[in-house]
Protein backbone atom coordinates (compact mmCIF):
# COMPACT_ATOMS: atom_id res chain seq x y z
CA UNK A 1 0.00 0.00 0.00
CA UNK A 2 3.01 2.25 0.62
CA UNK A 3 4.31 1.76 -2.54
CA UNK A 4 1.10 2.47 -4.25
CA UNK A 5 0.52 5.83 -2.54
CA UNK A 6 4.45 6.35 -3.29
CA UNK A 7 3.73 5.92 -6.61
CA UNK A 8 0.77 7.39 -7.17
CA UNK A 9 1.30 10.64 -5.41
CA UNK A 10 4.67 11.01 -7.98
CA UNK A 11 2.81 10.52 -11.20
CA UNK A 12 0.03 13.00 -9.56
CA UNK A 13 3.72 15.51 -8.62
CA UNK A 14 4.24 14.78 -12.47
CA UNK A 15 0.88 15.67 -14.00
CA UNK A 16 0.16 18.67 -11.83
CA UNK A 17 3.25 20.31 -12.70
CA UNK A 18 3.27 22.23 -9.76
CA UNK A 19 7.09 20.73 -8.77
CA UNK A 20 10.33 19.75 -10.99
CA UNK A 21 10.62 16.15 -11.54
CA UNK A 22 13.49 15.87 -9.53
CA UNK A 23 11.80 16.98 -6.31
CA UNK A 24 9.13 14.46 -7.18
CA UNK A 25 11.04 11.82 -7.38
CA UNK A 26 13.28 12.14 -4.46
CA UNK A 27 11.44 13.25 -1.65
CA UNK A 28 8.38 10.56 -1.97
CA UNK A 29 10.45 7.54 -2.38
CA UNK A 30 12.35 8.41 0.88
CA UNK A 31 9.35 9.60 2.86
CA UNK A 32 7.47 6.25 1.63
CA UNK A 33 10.78 4.17 2.45
CA UNK A 34 10.72 5.89 6.22
CA UNK A 35 7.46 5.35 6.73
CA UNK A 36 8.11 1.32 5.57
CA UNK A 37 10.65 1.57 8.45
CA UNK A 38 14.01 1.82 6.45
CA UNK A 39 16.92 3.78 7.81
CA UNK A 40 19.03 6.17 6.01
CA UNK A 41 21.60 3.74 6.29
CA UNK A 42 19.68 1.36 3.67
CA UNK A 43 18.00 4.27 1.55
CA UNK A 44 21.99 5.10 0.97
CA UNK A 45 22.25 1.75 -0.17
CA UNK A 46 19.36 1.91 -2.45
CA UNK A 47 20.59 4.95 -3.77
CA UNK A 48 23.83 3.42 -4.92
CA UNK A 49 22.00 0.58 -6.87
CA UNK A 50 19.48 2.46 -8.24
CA UNK A 51 22.01 4.91 -9.38
CA UNK A 52 24.37 2.20 -10.66
CA UNK A 53 21.83 1.22 -12.91
CA UNK A 54 20.61 4.78 -14.77
CA UNK A 55 24.44 6.19 -14.60
CA UNK A 56 24.87 4.72 -18.56
CA UNK A 57 21.73 6.26 -19.48
CA UNK A 58 22.84 9.99 -17.78
CA UNK A 59 26.11 9.77 -19.13
CA UNK A 60 24.28 8.96 -23.04
CA UNK A 61 21.74 12.13 -22.36
CA UNK A 62 24.90 14.50 -21.40
CA UNK A 63 26.53 13.83 -24.38
CA UNK A 64 23.30 12.97 -26.81
CA UNK A 65 21.36 16.07 -25.92
CA UNK A 66 24.76 17.68 -26.96
CA UNK A 67 26.13 16.24 -29.35
CA UNK A 68 22.24 16.74 -31.31
CA UNK A 69 22.20 20.00 -30.49
CA UNK A 70 25.47 20.79 -31.91
CA UNK A 71 24.36 19.14 -35.04
CA UNK A 72 20.96 21.52 -35.19
CA UNK A 73 23.07 24.07 -35.06
CA UNK A 74 25.56 23.70 -38.01
CA UNK A 75 22.67 23.25 -39.94
CA UNK A 76 22.12 19.02 -40.52
CA UNK A 77 19.01 18.72 -40.50
CA UNK A 78 17.82 22.42 -42.26
CA UNK A 79 17.58 20.78 -46.25
CA UNK A 80 15.70 17.69 -44.30
CA UNK A 81 13.41 20.03 -43.02
CA UNK A 82 13.16 22.26 -45.86
CA UNK A 83 12.32 19.28 -48.72
CA UNK A 84 9.50 17.91 -45.98
CA UNK A 85 8.27 21.73 -45.63
CA UNK A 86 8.35 21.49 -49.80
CA UNK A 87 7.16 17.81 -50.11
CA UNK A 88 4.26 18.57 -47.32
CA UNK A 89 3.26 22.06 -49.19
CA UNK A 90 2.75 23.30 -45.39
CA UNK A 91 0.47 20.07 -45.12
CA UNK A 92 0.79 19.01 -41.43
CA UNK A 93 -1.61 16.12 -42.20
CA UNK A 94 1.45 14.88 -44.09
CA UNK A 95 3.63 15.55 -41.54
CA UNK A 96 1.70 14.39 -39.15
CA UNK A 97 1.11 10.97 -40.89
CA UNK A 98 4.93 10.79 -42.44
CA UNK A 99 6.13 11.24 -38.20
CA UNK A 100 4.39 7.98 -37.75
CA UNK A 101 5.78 6.17 -40.66
CA UNK A 102 9.86 7.19 -39.80
CA UNK A 103 9.66 5.95 -36.51
CA UNK A 104 8.55 3.08 -37.09
CA UNK A 105 11.37 3.04 -39.57
CA UNK A 106 13.54 4.22 -36.85
CA UNK A 107 12.50 1.04 -34.41
CA UNK A 108 13.21 -1.24 -36.39
CA UNK A 109 16.36 -1.99 -34.07
CA UNK A 110 13.69 -2.45 -30.82
CA UNK A 111 15.84 0.68 -29.35
CA UNK A 112 13.59 3.51 -27.95
CA UNK A 113 16.61 5.26 -27.21
CA UNK A 114 17.99 5.23 -30.59
CA UNK A 115 14.44 5.98 -32.31
CA UNK A 116 13.68 9.07 -30.40
CA UNK A 117 17.37 10.56 -30.75
CA UNK A 118 16.77 9.76 -34.58
CA UNK A 119 13.36 11.37 -35.11
CA UNK A 120 13.10 14.05 -32.55
CA UNK A 121 16.28 16.33 -33.44
CA UNK A 122 14.99 15.36 -36.90
CA UNK A 123 11.37 16.06 -36.74
CA UNK A 124 11.06 18.99 -33.88
CA UNK A 125 12.05 21.82 -36.29
CA UNK A 126 9.90 21.00 -39.05
CA UNK A 127 7.09 21.27 -36.17
CA UNK A 128 8.69 24.25 -34.95
CA UNK A 129 8.55 25.61 -38.75
CA UNK A 130 4.80 24.84 -39.68
CA UNK A 131 4.11 26.03 -35.72
CA UNK A 132 2.92 22.16 -34.88
CA UNK A 133 2.64 21.26 -31.00
CA UNK A 134 5.60 18.89 -30.29
CA UNK A 135 3.42 17.03 -27.90
CA UNK A 136 1.69 15.95 -31.36
CA UNK A 137 5.35 14.79 -32.15
CA UNK A 138 5.73 12.71 -29.05
CA UNK A 139 2.83 11.40 -29.08
CA UNK A 140 2.98 10.06 -32.74
CA UNK A 141 6.87 8.85 -32.48
CA UNK A 142 5.82 7.11 -29.07
CA UNK A 143 2.78 5.62 -30.52
CA UNK A 144 4.06 4.46 -33.29
CA UNK A 145 7.46 2.97 -31.81
CA UNK A 146 5.64 1.48 -28.98
CA UNK A 147 3.76 -0.55 -31.76
CA UNK A 148 6.92 -1.73 -33.62
CA UNK A 149 7.83 -2.90 -29.83
CA UNK A 150 6.19 -6.04 -30.42
CA UNK A 151 9.16 -7.06 -32.10
CA UNK A 152 10.99 -10.58 -30.76
CA UNK A 153 14.38 -8.51 -30.21
CA UNK A 154 12.89 -5.41 -28.38
CA UNK A 155 12.29 -5.62 -24.12
CA UNK A 156 8.55 -6.53 -23.85
CA UNK A 157 8.28 -9.82 -26.15
CA UNK A 158 11.73 -11.20 -24.62
CA UNK A 159 10.26 -10.58 -21.54
CA UNK A 160 7.26 -12.12 -21.80
CA UNK A 161 8.97 -15.64 -23.55
CA UNK A 162 11.09 -15.29 -20.36
CA UNK A 163 8.49 -15.44 -17.92
CA UNK A 164 6.43 -18.27 -20.20
CA UNK A 165 10.02 -20.42 -21.20
CA UNK A 166 8.22 -20.27 -24.86
CA UNK A 167 10.26 -19.43 -27.99
CA UNK A 168 10.01 -15.74 -28.91
CA UNK A 169 9.96 -15.43 -32.12
CA UNK A 170 6.66 -18.21 -31.99
CA UNK A 171 5.64 -15.98 -29.78
CA UNK A 172 5.71 -12.69 -31.80
CA UNK A 173 4.15 -14.45 -35.31
CA UNK A 174 0.58 -14.02 -33.93
CA UNK A 175 0.79 -10.18 -33.02
CA UNK A 176 1.90 -9.74 -36.18
CA UNK A 177 -1.53 -8.88 -38.08
CA UNK A 178 -2.37 -6.47 -34.01
CA UNK A 179 1.29 -4.69 -35.12
CA UNK A 180 -0.76 -4.09 -38.63
CA UNK A 181 -3.91 -3.24 -37.39
CA UNK A 182 -2.07 -1.44 -35.05
CA UNK A 183 0.11 0.92 -37.37
CA UNK A 184 -2.97 1.58 -39.22
CA UNK A 185 -4.35 2.83 -36.36
CA UNK A 186 -1.74 4.89 -35.85
CA UNK A 187 -1.67 6.58 -39.23
CA UNK A 188 -5.53 7.31 -39.00
CA UNK A 189 -4.77 9.01 -35.60
CA UNK A 190 -2.46 11.07 -37.41
CA UNK A 191 -5.42 12.35 -39.85
CA UNK A 192 -7.16 12.78 -37.24
CA UNK A 193 -5.22 14.84 -35.13
CA UNK A 194 -3.49 16.36 -38.07
CA UNK A 195 -7.05 17.98 -39.11
CA UNK A 196 -7.24 18.61 -35.56
CA UNK A 197 -3.70 20.81 -35.14
CA UNK A 198 -4.34 22.55 -38.84
CA UNK A 199 -7.48 24.13 -37.55
CA UNK A 200 -5.83 25.20 -34.12
CA UNK A 201 -2.67 26.58 -36.69
CA UNK A 202 -5.31 28.59 -39.09
CA UNK A 203 -7.41 29.63 -36.15
CA UNK A 204 -4.53 30.93 -33.92
CA UNK A 205 -1.80 32.56 -37.61
CA UNK A 206 -4.92 33.15 -40.00
CA UNK A 207 -3.60 30.36 -42.79
CA UNK A 208 -0.72 27.84 -42.52
CA UNK A 209 1.39 29.67 -45.18
CA UNK A 210 1.46 32.90 -42.25
CA UNK A 211 2.64 30.08 -39.88
CA UNK A 212 5.43 28.25 -41.63
CA UNK A 213 7.04 31.78 -42.73
CA UNK A 214 6.86 32.63 -38.45
CA UNK A 215 10.30 31.67 -36.64
CA UNK A 216 9.67 29.62 -33.94
CA UNK A 217 9.24 31.42 -30.67
CA UNK A 218 12.52 30.68 -28.62
CA UNK A 219 10.39 29.95 -25.42
CA UNK A 220 8.60 27.10 -27.17
CA UNK A 221 10.92 24.56 -26.32
CA UNK A 222 13.83 25.48 -24.16
CA UNK A 223 15.71 22.03 -24.71
CA UNK A 224 19.04 20.90 -26.83
CA UNK A 225 17.55 22.26 -29.73
CA UNK A 226 16.68 26.05 -28.37
CA UNK A 227 19.72 27.33 -29.71
CA UNK A 228 18.56 26.06 -33.37
CA UNK A 229 17.75 28.74 -35.90
CA UNK A 230 15.36 27.31 -38.36
CA UNK A 231 15.73 30.44 -40.16
CA UNK A 232 17.78 31.68 -43.52
CA UNK A 233 19.78 33.57 -40.23
CA UNK A 234 21.47 30.48 -38.88
CA UNK A 235 24.90 32.11 -38.66
CA UNK A 236 26.32 28.93 -36.79
CA UNK A 237 25.53 26.70 -40.18
CA UNK A 238 28.31 24.75 -41.95
CA UNK A 239 27.17 23.95 -45.13
CA UNK A 240 30.09 23.47 -46.92
CA UNK A 241 30.48 20.72 -43.98
CA UNK A 242 27.24 19.13 -44.49
CA UNK A 243 27.92 15.98 -45.85
CA UNK A 244 31.10 15.25 -43.41
CA UNK A 245 28.81 16.53 -40.89
CA UNK A 246 25.43 13.91 -42.20
CA UNK A 247 28.68 11.04 -42.19
CA UNK A 248 29.40 11.86 -38.49
CA UNK A 249 26.03 11.65 -37.24
CA UNK A 250 25.03 8.16 -39.41
CA UNK A 251 28.16 6.74 -37.87
CA UNK A 252 27.36 8.20 -34.17
CA UNK A 253 24.05 6.64 -34.48
CA UNK A 254 25.29 3.50 -36.50
CA UNK A 255 27.30 2.67 -33.79
CA UNK A 256 24.31 2.79 -31.56
CA UNK A 257 22.51 0.84 -33.05
CA UNK A 258 24.77 -1.78 -33.88
CA UNK A 259 26.00 -1.69 -29.96
CA UNK A 260 29.90 -1.94 -30.48
CA UNK A 261 30.69 0.13 -28.02
CA UNK A 262 28.16 1.99 -24.79
CA UNK A 263 25.90 4.60 -26.13
CA UNK A 264 27.29 7.26 -23.23
CA UNK A 265 31.16 6.64 -25.21
CA UNK A 266 29.59 7.16 -28.77
CA UNK A 267 28.58 10.34 -28.09
CA UNK A 268 31.27 11.42 -26.27
CA UNK A 269 33.34 10.68 -29.43
CA UNK A 270 31.06 11.85 -31.64
CA UNK A 271 31.17 15.63 -29.69
CA UNK A 272 35.08 15.52 -29.17
CA UNK A 273 34.73 15.30 -33.14
CA UNK A 274 31.97 17.66 -33.68
CA UNK A 275 33.30 20.30 -31.91
CA UNK A 276 37.01 21.13 -33.43
CA UNK A 277 35.24 20.00 -37.09
CA UNK A 278 32.85 22.52 -37.02
CA UNK A 279 34.74 25.45 -34.79
CA UNK A 280 38.20 25.71 -34.94
CA UNK A 281 38.29 28.03 -32.41
CA UNK A 282 38.75 27.11 -28.71
CA UNK A 283 36.38 29.82 -27.02
CA UNK A 284 33.70 28.93 -29.96
CA UNK A 285 33.71 25.24 -28.83
CA UNK A 286 33.12 26.41 -25.57
CA UNK A 287 30.74 28.93 -26.25
CA UNK A 288 28.31 25.17 -27.78
CA UNK A 289 29.09 23.66 -24.74
CA UNK A 290 27.73 25.62 -22.67
CA UNK A 291 25.34 26.72 -24.84
CA UNK A 292 23.53 22.99 -24.34
CA UNK A 293 24.83 21.92 -21.08
CA UNK A 294 22.39 23.29 -18.88
CA UNK A 295 19.67 21.39 -20.81
CA UNK A 296 21.95 18.30 -20.75
CA UNK A 297 22.85 18.39 -17.09
CA UNK A 298 18.77 19.06 -16.10
CA UNK A 299 18.00 15.80 -18.02
CA UNK A 300 20.85 13.90 -17.08
CA UNK A 301 19.78 14.75 -12.90
CA UNK A 302 16.54 14.02 -13.77
CA UNK A 303 17.85 10.74 -14.86
CA UNK A 304 19.66 10.12 -11.58
CA UNK A 305 16.79 10.97 -9.64
CA UNK A 306 15.09 8.23 -11.23
CA UNK A 307 17.21 6.31 -10.23
CA UNK A 308 16.97 6.82 -6.88
CA UNK A 309 13.01 6.80 -7.27
CA UNK A 310 13.40 3.15 -9.07
CA UNK A 311 16.33 2.23 -6.51
CA UNK A 312 14.23 2.67 -3.36
CA UNK A 313 10.97 0.87 -5.35
CA UNK A 314 12.96 -2.24 -5.87
CA UNK A 315 15.07 -2.35 -2.43
CA UNK A 316 12.17 -2.05 -0.42
CA UNK A 317 9.83 -4.58 -2.90
CA UNK A 318 7.29 -1.74 -3.35
CA UNK A 319 6.96 -3.10 -6.72
CA UNK A 320 6.97 -6.78 -6.12
CA UNK A 321 4.50 -5.65 -3.27
CA UNK A 322 1.94 -3.53 -5.88
CA UNK A 323 2.06 -6.22 -8.87
CA UNK A 324 0.61 -9.24 -6.24
CA UNK A 325 -1.96 -6.80 -4.34
CA UNK A 326 -3.31 -5.40 -7.92
CA UNK A 327 -4.81 -8.84 -8.26
CA UNK A 328 -5.80 -10.33 -4.63
CA UNK A 329 -8.24 -7.44 -3.99
CA UNK A 330 -10.15 -8.29 -7.51
CA UNK A 331 -13.53 -10.38 -6.39
CA UNK A 332 -13.24 -13.60 -7.26
CA UNK A 333 -16.20 -13.34 -10.06
CA UNK A 334 -13.91 -11.56 -12.49
CA UNK A 335 -10.96 -13.59 -12.02
CA UNK A 336 -11.48 -15.73 -15.28
CA UNK A 337 -11.84 -12.43 -17.11
CA UNK A 338 -8.23 -11.07 -14.90
CA UNK A 339 -6.19 -11.72 -17.96
CA UNK A 340 -8.47 -8.84 -20.26
CA UNK A 341 -9.30 -6.62 -17.72
CA UNK A 342 -5.70 -6.36 -17.02
CA UNK A 343 -4.96 -6.03 -20.63
CA UNK A 344 -7.13 -3.56 -20.62
CA UNK A 345 -6.19 -1.26 -17.67
CA UNK A 346 -2.61 -2.30 -19.44
CA UNK A 347 -1.72 1.35 -20.58
CA UNK A 348 -2.69 2.78 -16.77
CA UNK A 349 -0.38 0.04 -15.06
CA UNK A 350 2.37 1.33 -17.10
CA UNK A 351 2.29 4.38 -15.30
CA UNK A 352 2.72 3.14 -11.37
CA UNK A 353 4.51 -0.35 -12.78
CA UNK A 354 8.16 -0.67 -14.38
CA UNK A 355 8.23 -2.95 -17.57
CA UNK A 356 10.06 -5.58 -15.00
CA UNK A 357 7.64 -5.38 -12.73
CA UNK A 358 5.17 -5.98 -15.19
CA UNK A 359 6.23 -8.75 -16.82
CA UNK A 360 8.33 -10.11 -14.22
CA UNK A 361 5.84 -9.58 -11.16
CA UNK A 362 2.49 -8.80 -12.31
CA UNK A 363 2.09 -11.46 -15.42
CA UNK A 364 3.02 -14.82 -13.54
CA UNK A 365 0.23 -13.91 -10.96
CA UNK A 366 -2.24 -13.32 -13.73
CA UNK A 367 -1.40 -16.16 -15.17
CA UNK A 368 -1.51 -18.06 -12.22
CA UNK A 369 -5.00 -17.23 -11.40
CA UNK A 370 -6.62 -17.22 -14.89
CA UNK A 371 -4.84 -20.55 -15.43
CA UNK A 372 -7.16 -21.77 -12.43
CA UNK A 373 -9.98 -21.07 -14.93
CA UNK A 374 -8.75 -22.82 -17.57
CA UNK A 375 -7.34 -19.80 -19.86
CA UNK A 376 -4.33 -20.86 -21.98
CA UNK A 377 -0.84 -19.17 -20.92
CA UNK A 378 -0.29 -17.53 -24.29
CA UNK A 379 -3.94 -15.89 -23.98
CA UNK A 380 -2.97 -14.21 -20.37
CA UNK A 381 0.40 -12.84 -22.22
CA UNK A 382 -1.16 -11.92 -25.61
CA UNK A 383 -4.27 -9.98 -23.31
CA UNK A 384 -0.89 -8.49 -21.17
CA UNK A 385 1.37 -7.85 -24.35
CA UNK A 386 -1.05 -6.32 -25.85
CA UNK A 387 -2.70 -4.07 -23.84
CA UNK A 388 0.64 -2.48 -22.04
CA UNK A 389 2.89 -2.02 -24.97
CA UNK A 390 1.42 0.85 -26.35
CA UNK A 391 1.43 2.79 -23.30
CA UNK A 392 5.05 2.48 -23.67
CA UNK A 393 5.97 5.77 -23.89
CA UNK A 394 3.70 7.40 -21.84
CA UNK A 395 4.45 6.13 -18.94
CA UNK A 396 7.36 8.23 -16.48
CA UNK A 397 9.09 5.07 -15.90
CA UNK A 398 10.48 4.64 -19.28
CA UNK A 399 13.72 6.25 -19.35
CA UNK A 400 13.78 6.38 -22.87
CA UNK A 401 10.65 8.56 -23.13
CA UNK A 402 12.59 11.08 -20.67
CA UNK A 403 14.92 11.31 -23.25
CA UNK A 404 12.74 12.23 -25.49
CA UNK A 405 11.73 15.05 -23.37
CA UNK A 406 15.11 16.12 -22.95
CA UNK A 407 15.50 16.28 -27.15
CA UNK A 408 12.40 18.20 -27.72
CA UNK A 409 12.22 20.08 -24.65
CA UNK A 410 9.22 19.21 -23.25
CA UNK A 411 7.35 18.03 -19.56
CA UNK A 412 6.15 14.96 -18.41
CA UNK A 413 2.81 15.95 -17.00
CA UNK A 414 1.82 17.84 -20.23
CA UNK A 415 3.11 14.96 -22.17
CA UNK A 416 0.57 12.12 -20.12
CA UNK A 417 -2.05 15.38 -20.74
CA UNK A 418 -2.10 14.62 -24.26
CA UNK A 419 -1.13 11.16 -25.16
CA UNK A 420 -3.05 9.27 -22.80
CA UNK A 421 -6.46 9.54 -23.86
CA UNK A 422 -5.06 8.53 -27.17
CA UNK A 423 -2.94 5.98 -26.36
CA UNK A 424 -5.20 4.37 -24.30
CA UNK A 425 -7.77 4.35 -26.86
CA UNK A 426 -5.38 2.60 -29.15
CA UNK A 427 -4.57 -0.29 -26.54
CA UNK A 428 -8.24 -0.82 -25.76
CA UNK A 429 -9.11 -1.32 -29.36
CA UNK A 430 -6.40 -3.49 -30.16
CA UNK A 431 -7.23 -5.70 -27.03
CA UNK A 432 -11.15 -6.17 -28.15
CA UNK A 433 -9.50 -6.66 -31.94
CA UNK A 434 -7.45 -9.56 -30.84
CA UNK A 435 -10.30 -10.81 -29.04
CA UNK A 436 -12.10 -11.22 -32.45
CA UNK A 437 -9.66 -12.31 -33.78
CA UNK A 438 -8.74 -15.48 -31.15
CA UNK A 439 -5.56 -14.52 -30.38
CA UNK A 440 -6.93 -13.70 -27.13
Amino acid sequence: MIGLITILFIVALLISGKVTPIVAMVIPPILGAFIAGYSFTEIGGFFGNGVSSVINVAIMFIFAIIFFGIMQDVGLFDPLINKMVAFSRGSVITVSVGTVLVAAIAHLDGSGASTFLITIPALLPVYKRLQMNPYLLLLLVGGSASIMNMIPWAGPLGRTATVLEADVTELWQPLIPIQIIGMVLMIGLAVLLGIREKRRIIRKYGSLEVAATLEAPAAAAPDASASVQTGPANGLARPQLLWVNACLAIAVVGVLVAGIIPAGLAFMIGVSIALPLNFFKVNDQMERLRAHAPNALTMASIILAAGLFLGILNGTGMLTAIANDAVTILPGSIAPYLHIIVGLLGVPFDLILSTDAYYFALLPVVDQIASGFGVASLSTAYAMVIGNIVGTFVSPLSPALWLALGLAGLEMGRHIRYSLFWIWGISIVLVITAIFMGVI
